[in-house]
C-alpha cells in the first residue's frame, strides 16, 4: 500500500487541499481524503491532476512530425499527406516499430498522457504477407507500452479496401489489409497477447467507411463480441468532405448514416473526427452515448475542418481528445486548440465553458472523463477503484488554489514534473525514467529506416 499527499488535487468537485491518495498493490486508488495530514505519506511536489487519456493515436507517425510539410507538384492536402505516410510505414520492420513506439509513448507520458488508444492497422510485412505470429506488430505495441509504462487500449483495425465502393487496395496499403477471416485470427491473437496484462484493454476498430463495406460491420462486431461484448469500438468517420460525398454517391447516405444502419451506436463506440457530421447526426450521436474523439492539432495540420464542439456539448455530447498523427504531444495545446478553433469559428470567447468557473479545469476534467469512456478503462479522475494515474505539475507560485486556466491558456505553463501510472513512477523531474535508453533505441531505428531508402 502506497500513500501520497497532494498539496492540491483536482477532484471531481474541484480543487481540494492536502489530499491523501492511497494506492493498493494493483495500482488502484483505495482512499481519497482531502484535508489530511502528511503522516506516513509521500509528499508530491506540486498540484496534482488525473492523467489524461489519449483517445486516438497512430504511434509510428510521430517519426513523421515536421517532415511532411512540403507541397508536391499537385499541391498539398490530406490525400497527398496520406501518400507520404504510406511510403514511411511501408519501410517499418517490427524492431524499428517497437523502438519508435516506445519512445513516442515516453513522450506522451512526459506530456501528461497516461493511457492511449492505439488505432493499429500496420498488421503485415512489407509484401502484405502475414507474419508467422499474426499479431506480431500488435505484440510490438504491447511491448512498447510496457517499456514506457503507459496504459494501453489496443485497437486492431479491420481494413479491406482503398476507397468507398470496395475499390481494390493500393500496393502501399498491402500491410494493412485483412479479410474478415484473417482479421478474426489476428484479433484473437491480440486478445491472447493482451489478456490479463496489467493496464491493457483490447478493443477493435473499423478503419473507415472508405476501407470497409457496410456489410462488413455486423460480422466485425460479432467477431469482437465473441471475446468481449463490452470491448471499445472505434472508427474514423466523416473526416473528409470527399469521403462524405463518395458515401452519398455510392450508398445514398453519409458515412454516419451508413454506420448507424448496420450498428447500434452506444457508449462503447468512439467516432474519430466526425468533422463533417450534420446537425441531426450530431444529435443522434449525443443521444446514443457514443464519444466523438476530436484531434485539434492533427485536424489543423491536415486541413480537415472544424468540428462544432460547442453545439455538440450543449446537447449532452461527449468529446475526448487524441493526438492522432502525433505531430504534437502536448495536452495543454490540444485542449487550447479545442477551445481556440471554436472561438475562431464563432468569433467569441470562452466557448466551451458551461459555467462561471475555471474553463481550463472544466475542459480538462470533461475531456479526461470522456477519454476514459473511449478507452474503456477506469481512469481519467480521482475516484476509488480507479487506476492511480497521477500527473504532478510544477507549482504556480501565485495561485492557491491552482487553476488550469493558466496551465492551458498561458503558453509553456503546463509543466509536468512527475507522472505515476498505476501508482508507479514513470516520469521524474520532467523526464521519463528510461528516457536515455528509449531515445537511443529510437535513434538507431531511424538510422535503419534511412538506410532502407538509400
Amino acid at each position: 500500500m502506497n500513500r501520497y499527499l497532494a498539496p492540491w488535487a483536482l477532484l471531481p468537485g474541484g480543487w481540494a487541499p492536502d489530499v491523501l491518495l492511497e494506492i493498493d498493490e494493483a495500482g488502484m486508488l483505495t482512499r481519497i481524503e482531502p484535508a489530511s495530514s502528511r503522516d506516513g505519506a509521500t509528499l508530491l511536489a506540486g498540484p496534482v491532476i488525473p492523467g489524461m487519456p489519449n483517445a486516438h493515436s497512430h504511434v509510428a507517425q510521430r517519426a513523421l512530425a515536421g517532415r511532411v510539410e512540403g507541397a508536391g507538384p499537385a499541391g498539398d492536402s490530406f490525400w497527398s499527406w496520406r501518400e507520404a505516410m504510406y511510403a514511411f510505414v511501408e519501410r517499418l520492420d517490427p524492431e524499428s516499430f517497437e523502438a519508435l513506439a516506445a519512445d513516442a509513448y515516453a513522450e506522451m507520458l512526459e506530456a501528461g498522457y497516461t493511457s492511449v488508444a492505439e488505432f493499429h492497422y500496420l498488421h503485415h510485412d512489407r509484401s502484405g504477407a502475414p507474419y508467422a505470429r499474426p499479431a506480431e506488430m500488435a505484440e510490438r505495441i504491447l511491448a512498447a507500452a510496457r517499456s514506457a509504462g503507459i496504459g494501453l487500449t489496443l485497437l486492431p483495425v479491420l481494413y479491406r479496401f482503398s476507397d468507398v465502393g470496395n475499390a481494390p487496395p493500393q500496393t502501399q496499403q498491402a500491410r494493412f489489409v485483412h479479410s474478415l477471416e484473417s482479421f478474426e485470427a489476428t484479433f484473437a491473437a491480440c486478445v491472447h497477447a493482451g489478456g490479463g496484462v496489467s493496464n491493457v484493454r483490447i478493443g477493435a476498430a473499423l478503419h473507415s467507411l472508405r476501407a470497409v463495406a457496410p456489410e462488413d460491420i455486423a460480422p466485425f462486431i460479432a467477431i469482437v463480441d465473441a471475446h468481449d461484448s463490452q470491448a471499445p469500438l472505434h472508427i474514423h468517420v466523416s473526416e473528409q468532405e470527399r469521403e462524405v460525398a463518395a458515401c452519398r454517391a455510392r450508398y445514398g447516405a453519409t458515412p454516419i448514416e451508413v454506420l448507424a444502419r448496420h450498428a447500434t451506436l452506444g457508449a462503447r463506440w468512439s467516432l474519430v473526427h466526425a468533422t463533417h457530421a450534420t446537425h441531426d447526426e450530431r444529435a443522434r450521436i449525443a443521444a446514443s452515448g457514443a464519444t466523438i474523439v476530436v484531434c485539434p492539432t492533427t485536424e489543423a495540420n491536415l486541413g480537415d475542418g472544424i468540428f462544432p464542439a460547442a453545439e455538440f456539448l450543449a446537447i449532452g455530447g461527449r468529446i475526448a481528445i487524441g493526438s492522432d498523427s502525433n505531430v504534437n504531444l502536448d495536452v495543454a495545446e490540444e485542449l487550447r486548440w479545442l477551445e481556440y478553433v471554436q472561438r475562431l469559428s464563432l468569433r467569441r470567447r470562452r466557448v466551451l465553458g458551461s459555467g462561471a468557473g475555471s474553463l481550463g479545469d472544466e475542459l480538462y476534467a470533461r475531456s479526461a472523463a470522456s477519454g476514459a469512456r473511449s478507452l474503456g478503462q477506469p481512469v481519467g479522475k480521482f475516484q476509488v477503484r480507479h487506476r492511480a494515474d497521477i500527473v504532478v505539475l510544477e507549482p504556480l507560485e501565485d495561485e492557491s488554489p491552482p487553476s488550469l486556466d493558466t496551465c492551458i491558456f498561458k503558453s509553456g505553463a503546463f509543466r509536468v514534473r512527475e507522472v505515476l501510472v498505476a501508482g508507479q513512477m514513470v516520469v521524474h523531474g520532467g523526464a521519463h525514467v528510461h528516457r536515455a535508453v528509449l531515445r537511443r533505441r529510437a535513434g538507431a531505428a531511424r538510422l535503419r529506416l534511412v538506410a532502407c531508402t538509400n
